[in-house]
Parts: structure tokens; sequence; C-alpha cells
């Protein structure tokens, strides 16, 4: 009969915990796995057979009455606003698939966590509660009760636990290194001469290195061993596997030939493995780090926002904005900085931040959090903390609401690197039972630990992050802001675009416009253009930019209908701008020339502005390289004024115009039913519903700030003439992508047939596996960069 714990797998031994006849070690593990069973959370055990934590039975008390403290919970939480808040911890005994699992299916466990978020790599979760329904203490006992408990100490230090695991390594790599120099000096004499020293000297050297080497096995390599026993206890296995049995083997042929039979053993070939491997892992943590500093800091969004210079209002990028600095914040508009209102009244959106989107009201003086979106009247903030690019960078990395379906690449190398261990460890234990039948113990030990080390799924692994990484920089420097690097492999399978009209296709601020109607007067005409001043939307803009010299009022309300039109009071005058239905309810015109924007003042309808449109630059082009590789949509909520022109780059059945946003989603979705991978490409406005729904969302972004969380890329205004190019470049990644593949296997055939020949010293092996993981990387950075300077030349 199996004793074995049912949620973390150790043996329960002769008194195991029942319940439901099903035995733990613990009242721990059972209470964690009744917590579970209660919340229905079954899927956990499915992952792995037993992967749970073995917890210790814990009444919490008042271990953590301290978080209580207003002074301490200030130093944990990183947002807090309407009884929402955000905290971050580092939680040091996460390790699988399973802990992943969990800690993002935290809020069935509460109903006041409302979402969480691991980032694997760096052993952190961000968790987003209500503070109405769970404190922050609450939150650290729920975790510690599932036994993921946070290491407060990182918090309230604010330390880098990455600064002190980095040391840790350089301190194993000291040892081993020491140990390897002096091993191979006592080595020296017999490389040299080429036969035994005399017989107690050479059994003197070999002592002394048996000694020296023993620190090496049980300090420098322990992390191979934890890693592996670890994986063992979960009934899987991972790349650490043959490594640790390598040097393990190494290790015990060298004991038994140096305490017992007088010989050298291999402390040299030990010690050298052992240090050479620390190198690669040393060398691969830093390349990484590398990486991930590039994508943080350096690839910044087109975002630019309306600064208040000398009462001038101008465009700056936001990276040239500083505290103090005053901002205009409109309609829809995100905040980009933590800030303080000074004029108007806020209705805060955190939905970005939070997941939570009921608007959050902020009058003058108030403090508001960066990440979040106005949805009213134009408001005016001063600027408290620097422009941090990488939190919002951040934020829309882990912005799981408009989550696409994963990529198939990186299940194809999980796969891959799930079975390849199995595979090696088979192949050098049928090498070693060859050699040993042949009786050359020898070798057979060379073979079997040569094999286990110089066969390697990590370049397989590296190539992805590496080429895609690349690419992302590439299409960074020349306008194009890609989400995250599973958005270049769907991009690389699209066969049909969708393109929006007004402010994709057109150039927003570059119409012609006229006015037909009642003659405004000055009061009406500054009563309008006060109320589109609130609107970011391209026709509001033109009408704005019509009337440049009129006087603004602050309007005393204002609603956006999103495909329809705004409405609000300003000056004591109701106005309503926007389409002949909405504004008239009467039927639509059938014969245009343009777009056109109606107005009515206090119920009373009194004319239209017709608005030219000006396409972007190089628009043909795109199109008509687009047109001979995909199937080409427009889908617009304008009118079909420019129906025959379009119908040139597009087919008459592919223009769709007077499309409501939900119309533009349902067309999006009727697309993908047909079996097509869909590219939306829209302004990001009305075109929510559309950008979530398509495979990849394309928002372009102009000198006003129109970001869309629902994007999955953002593109400079001034690149739209690059599209194309962007398009075919994404497909040239992801050729890289296979043959970085491909060379990996090559390497792994070669390597192998060497390594098990005897041909492969373990020494040579663990020089040769971060080496091969370096040929893939330079090769995939080196390759993407000198293609991307073809494909994707820099900014003009």
């Amino acid at each position: 009969m199996d004793n074995s714990c049912i949620h973390c797998g150790a043996d329960c031994g002769k008194h195991p915990v029942v319940w439901n006849d099903m035995p733990f070690c613990c009242n721990g593990c059972k209470t964690v796995y009744q917590l579970l069973n209660e919340n229905k959370l079954f899927s956990y055990y499915n992952l792995d057979d037993t992967p749970g934590i073995k917890v210790e039975t814990t009444e919490f008390g008042n271990k953590y009455a301290f978080l209580d403290q207003d002074e301490i919970r200030d130093k944990l939480i990183t947002f807090s606003e309407g009884g929402i808040s955000k905290v971050k911890f580092y939680i040091p005994v996460i390790h699988c698939s399973s802990c992943i699992w969990l800690l993002e299916h935290l809020h069935t466990l509460s109903n006041g966590i409302k979402l969480s978020f691991v980032n694997f790599t760096k052993k952190e979760v961000d968790i987003t509660f209500d503070e109405s329904q769970i404190s922050l203490r609450q939150v650290v006992e729920l975790l510690s009760s599932i036994h993921y408990i946070p290491d407060l100490s990182i918090n309230l230090s604010d330390k880098e636990e990455e600064s002190h695991s980095y040391k840790k390594l350089l301190y194993k790599m000291g040892v081993a290194g020491f140990v390897f120099i002096n091993v191979m000096t006592y080595s020296l004499p017999a490389y040299f001469n080429g036969e035994p020293l005399e017989e107690n000297l050479q059994s003197l050297l070999s002592i002394l290195s048996y000694i020296l080497v023993i620190p090496v096995v049980f300090y420098s390599g322990s992390d191979y061993f934890i890693s592996t026993y670890k994986n063992i206890r979960k009934r899987s296995v991972s790349i650490d596997l043959p490594i640790a049995l390598g040097i393990f083997v190494l290790f015990l042929v060298s004991s038994y030939e140096i305490l017992f039979t007088g010989g050298q053993g291999y402390c040299d070939s030990l010690s050298g493995l052992i240090f050479f491997l620390l190198v690669g892992k040393w060398y691969q943590g830093k390349t990484y780090e590398a990486l991930s500093f590039d994508r943080n800091y350096k690839s910044y969004f087109p975002i630019a926002v309306t600064k208040i210079n000398k009462q001038i209002e101008e465009s700056v990028l936001l990276e040239h904005i500083k505290v103090d600095d005053e901002l205009i914040i409109r309609n829809k508009e995100l905040i980009p900085a933590d800030a303080v209102i000074v004029e108007g009244t806020g209705r805060i959106d955190y939905s970005f931040v939070t997941g939570e989107a009921t608007p959050v009201m902020k009058n003058s003086g108030d403090f508001i959090y960066a990440g979040g979106r106005q949805m009213g009247e134009i408001i005016k903030i001063k600027v408290k903390k620097e422009v941090s690019q990488s939190h919002l960078t951040k934020l829309w990395n882990q912005d799981r609401t408009y989550e696409k379906p994963s990529d198939s690449l990186k299940t194809l190398s999980d796969n891959i690197s799930k079975y390849f261990t199995l595979i090696i460890v088979t192949v050098a234990v049928a090498g070693f039972a060859f050699w040993m039948v042949k009786g050359e113990s020898h070798t057979a030990i060379f073979v079997f630990t040569a094999v286990l080390i110089v066969a390697c799924p990590c370049a397989l692994a590296l190539s992805i992050p590496f080429t895609f990484g690349s690419t992302m920089r590439i299409f960074g420097k020349n306008g194009l802001y890609i989400k995250n690097t599973g958005v270049i492999e769907r991009l690389s399978h699209i066969d049909t675009v969708v393109f929006d009209k007004t402010g994709t296709l057109t150039r927003p601020n570059e119409n012609t416009i006229e006015y037909t109607g009642t003659e405004l007067s000055d009061e009406e005409k500054s009563a309008i253009y006060s109320l589109v001043k609130q609107s970011t939307h391209p026709l509001s803009n033109a009408i704005v930019n019509f009337y440049q010299t009129v006087t603004y009022q602050q309007p005393e309300h204002f609603v956006e209908v999103s495909g329809r039109g705004i409405f609000g009071r300003v000056g004591g005058l109701d106005i309503k701008i926007g389409s002949q239905e909405y504004v008239n309810n009467s039927e639509k015109n059938i014969a245009r020339r343009a777009s056109e924007v109606y107005v009515s003042i206090d119920n009373r309808s009194i004319g239209f502005y017709t608005i030219g449109n000006q396409y972007r630059d190089g628009f043909e082009k795109v199109l008509g390289i687009l047109k001979a590789h995909f199937n080409l949509f427009l889908i617009s909520g304008d009118n079909d004024s420019e129906a025959d022109h379009l119908s040139v780059y597009f087919k008459k059945e592919h223009l769709l115009f007077n499309q409501k946003p939900a119309d533009k989603a349902e067309f999006i979705k009727s697309l993908q039913d047909k079996g097509h991978t869909v590219l939306m490409t829209g302004d990001g406005l009305n075109d929510g519903g559309a950008l979530m729904q398509s495979d990849v969302a394309l928002t372009i972004a102009n000198k006003v700030y129109h970001f869309s969380p629902a994007s999955d890329a953002v593109l400079e205004a001034a690149q739209f003439q690059k599209l194309a190019r962007f398009i075919r470049y994404t497909k040239t990644s992801l050729n890289i992508v296979k043959i970085s593949f491909l060379i990996s296997f090559i390497y792994n055939i070669i390597g192998i047939g060497f390594a098990i020949t005897g041909n492969l010293s373990p020494i040579v092996a663990a020089i040769l596996m971060p080496v091969s993981s370096v040929s893939v990387v330079a090769f995939a950075t080196f390759v993407t960069r000198a293609t991307g300077k073809f494909n994707t030349p820099s900014k003009s």
C-alpha cells in the first residue's frame, strides 16, 4: 500500500493523518488539501502527482500583527485607491508550474483577492486585493496557510534578492576555481611525464586532491543535487538530473579508487567540470539580466502627452517629463506618472492597474497614480514622481484582461526539453554498459559522464527569447513596440489584416473642414470647441484645430458615447455632437462626400461639419504590398463617402462602413470562425472590442497619446509606411528560431557522438555545454540584427 502524502509526496510513516481515507504526513498538508478541495481547485493536483510543499502546522496568532500598523503597511503597499490595493511579495519556495497555478488562483480562496500574477524567474507574486474584504495581514496569513510564506525582510529592507543569489554563485565559482587550479597543479607531473609518480608521492597528492574536491562537490555543486532531489520528489525530471548524476558518479568512483585501491581518481576532471558548469551558469544569468534591462528601460512606447509650457500647450515624449511639470489629460488618456490634480474633476479608471473598472472620483488637490485613465472632462495635473517607463511597460506586459492563445513554438520547446533528459540518461547508461562489457571501465566512466554533461537543451530553450527579444529591440528602435515575445510568433502566422479608417489610414490632424448650417455666435463656437477638446477622437481633434482662436470654457459636464458622439453642458448650453443618427435621431443620409459631424444646441439641430480625410504617407504602397500576401478588410464607423476611392485597395465586399464598436468585434470573430488569423489595426479609441477579439491587436499612436491596453503592439504613426516590412520580418524571425533549433540539434548529435565513442573528456564536455548555449545566442542575436538592418531601416 502506498503510504505517500497525497499533498507533498513525503512518507507518512507508521501513523499518517487520515482524511477521507487519504493519508497525509501532517495536519498542515491535510489543511491545505482541504482548502483546495473546498474551493474546487482540483486542477492543482493534475499538474503533478504530488505538487504540494510540505506544510508545518502553525497557529499564526499575532505573528503578523505588525502588518496592521500603517507605517509598515505603507512600506509594503505599492498602490492603494478606492479600497483596492496592490502588493508585491518575494516568495522563495516558488519552484514549479503547480506553484504558479495555485498562486494565480488565489481569488478562488478568498473573494477579497482580485488578481494575482507570478514572476517565476524572480520568485515574486503581485497581488491586487480589496481591503474592505481582506487586509494586508490576512493576505500574508492566507499565503502562509498554503505554505507560500513571503520573505517580508526583502520588501521592508528594499534589498534585491538577485544580488544575494549572484554573490552565492560567485563564492561557489571561487571555491571551485581555487580547487581546480590546485588539483591541476598536483596532476601536472603526471601529465608531463606521461607516467605515474613515485607511489607514496602520488598517493599523497591524490589524497590532498580528494580532500580539496569534497567542498567543491557538496558546496559548489550543491544546487544541482538540491534541484534534482526536489524534482525527483515531485516525480519529475529536469536538466539538472544528468549533471548531478555525472558529478555523483565521478565523485563515487574517485572515492573508491583513492580510498580503497590507491588510484588517482578523477579529482581534476571533477573540479574542472563543476567550475566550468558554474562559469556557464553565471554567463547565462548575466546575459538574461542584460536582455531584461534592455527590455525594461530602453523599449519606450511612442507616448506623448500635452504639457503646459508658459501657458502654451505642446506635445512632448514621456521621457522628457520632469517632476512639477503640468500636463493636460483628456478623456480616455492614461495618467503617465504619479501626480496631483490641479484643475478639473477626475473620474479615474484604474482597471489597467487593478482590474477594477469602476471609476474613482478625484478633485483638485487629490493624488492620482500612474496607469489610471481619465474618463471624463479635461484635467490638469502636476507630476509628483519621475515618469517610470518601466512601470507602464510592466503594467502592459502583466495585463491578463486581453490575453491571447499561447504560442506553439514555446510549447514545442517545452515538450522537447521535457523528454530530452530521459533520452540522454538512457543513452549515457547504454554507453556505460557497452564500454564495461568491452572491459574498459575507465572509458566507460568518462563516456557516461561526458554524455550526461555535453548534451543540453538550454540552447533550444534560449533560441526563442533571444531571437524574439532581439526582434523586439529592432522593432522598438524603428517605432513598433511589442507587448511580449509571444506576439511576434502570432504576428508571423496572420493571413488577414483588418483596418479601421479614421485615425488609422487617415492623418487625424491634417483634415479639410467646412461648416454647413445656422451661423454660430462666438459663444456657441466657444461651447462647441470646449466640448470637443475633451475628446481624443480624430474628428474631435479636427474641429479643435478648426477653432483654435476661440476662448476655452470648462464644461459643466461631459460624456462620450463610444462610436456615436459626445454631449455636455458648456456656458449654460446643452451641446450634442456626433453622427446624424445620434444627434438628430434620424435616418442616415445616403449621399455623402466626406465624414460628417452633426451638432445640436439645446436640442435644436443647427448644422454639420464636413471633414475631408488626408491619408497617411505611403498608405497606397503599404496596402499594395499587403494585398499581395493577405486578405485585406476595412471596417469603419464612418460613412461610405470614400468607398470608390478605397475600392482600388480593397475588394468592394471587403469594405464595411457605419459599423458600431460591437459590430467590429463581431466581424473579427466571424473571420476567426472561418479559420483566419486576424491582425486588427486601429487607433484604440472605438476599437477596443475588435482589438481584444483579434489574434494580434495593433494600435497607431499619433502625437497625442492614444495607447490602448487591449493592444499587443503600438506603432508610431510616422512609421506607418513600414508596416508591411514589420510583418514580413516576423516571418524572418520565425525562420531564425527554426534554424537555431536545428543548430542545437546538430550540436547535441555531434557532441553525444564524440562522447559515446570515448573521445570527449568530462572537462571538455563542461566547457562545450555553455559554449553551445552561447553560440546559439550569438547566432540568434547577430543574424537577427543583421537581417533587421535590411528589413527595418532606422527612422528617418
